[in-house]
């Protein structure tokens, strides 16, 4: 079984104009319902509920959980985060953080499992940032960590711009390997380093994209001998995606999640893949190219479904 987490709670109501397209959530679930996601018996819809306290802790400060939840990061009108602060955006948030825990969680017992949402990597310990409030990467990852006493958990970034949060975050954590393949002249324009960082130029296309993860991600694997992989696959690669700069097709897109999901098959290690980011007032052609995640994963044979130790 492909376990996919899903809630209809990801989207909610939404400033019309507002550039964070907040009704993608809604259409992806659409599209793979459109896909024949619903009819086959292969797929595992999973329902999450939010995030606690407890591990929301994990990875971040009390005093700015309290303003998270109390909404005192909307003082002004543009907030840290680029959202307006509401209590539906923060039930919201913890079902996104909820849906990638419940993630991880499966993908531990059946090897790989996907969130319809999730890789708000621009997230601080104690602040918001771009689009994100909480980093449910590194909430999962601590997650990991503490509860399934995993060593080595490895982040595989792939949203085009760079994870800085989750780089500051785990920044002195040696358990954790941060790597991130990212636009160089795009969001954070001051870049935190991680791991591992990669800066592509603008207009970067399949063939520079694909033998660039290839000759980055097989040595990290092979050195670093992760148990776990977190794949953030961030759709803002897309050619036609409005903040991205980067000039990925859709099947270059389905063979960048193709290929990182059959590595970590290949090699026995549990991996839990999030959407990322991903811009496009035309919510269809968006939602399709988040979908070439999921498509990728039920391209792999049954074997990518079963777990491994790494």
């Amino acid at each position: 079984m492909l376990p996919i987490v899903h809630h209809p709670g990801y989207s909610i109501d939404w400033p019309e104009r507002h550039p964070f397209p907040m009704a993608k959530f809604r259409a992806l679930r659409e599209r793979l319902s459109a896909l024949g996601f619903d009819d086959r018996d292969d797929v595992c819809w999973i329902t999450p509920a939010p995030a606690t306290s407890q591990a929301l802790l994990r990875g971040h400060t009390a005093d700015y959980l309290q303003r998270f939840y109390l909404g005192e990061i909307a003082a002004t009108r543009r907030t840290p985060s680029g959202f307006p602060w509401s209590p539906a955006l923060v039930e919201r948030t913890l079902l996104e953080v909820g849906g990638t825990l419940v993630a991880v969680d499966s993908a531990m017992q059946t090897g790989l499992a996907l969130n319809t949402a999730g890789g708000t990597h621009h997230a601080y310990a104690d602040r918001a940032s771009g689009y994100c409030l909480l980093n449910d990467l590194a909430v999962a990852t601590h997650y990991l960590l503490a509860e399934h006493r995993l060593e080595r958990i490895l982040i595989v970034d792939c949203d085009v711009h760079q994870g800085d949060g989750t780089a500051w975050i785990f920044r002195h954590e040696p358990r954790v390997f941060t790597f991130s393949i990212h636009g160089e002249a795009n969001f954070p324009f001051e870049k935190v380093r991680g791991d591992r960082d990669v800066a592509l130029p603008r207009g970067t296309d399949d063939d520079a994209y694909l033998r660039c993860l290839a000759r980055e991600l097989d040595p990290i694997l092979s050195d670093f001998r992760p148990q776990f992989v977190l794949f953030d696959a961030g759709a803002d690669v897309h050619a036609g995606d409005r903040l991205g700069h980067f000039s990925l097709s859709t099947a270059g897109l389905y063979h960048r999640d193709r290929f990182v999901l059959a590595r970590c098959r290949d090699l026995g290690i549990p991996v839990a893949g999030v959407i990322g980011g991903g811009y496009d007032r035309d919510l269809q052609a968006l939602a399709d190219r988040h979908a070439q995640l999921f498509l990728a994963a039920l391209a792999l044979n049954p074997e990518c479904c079963r777990s491994g130790k790494g």
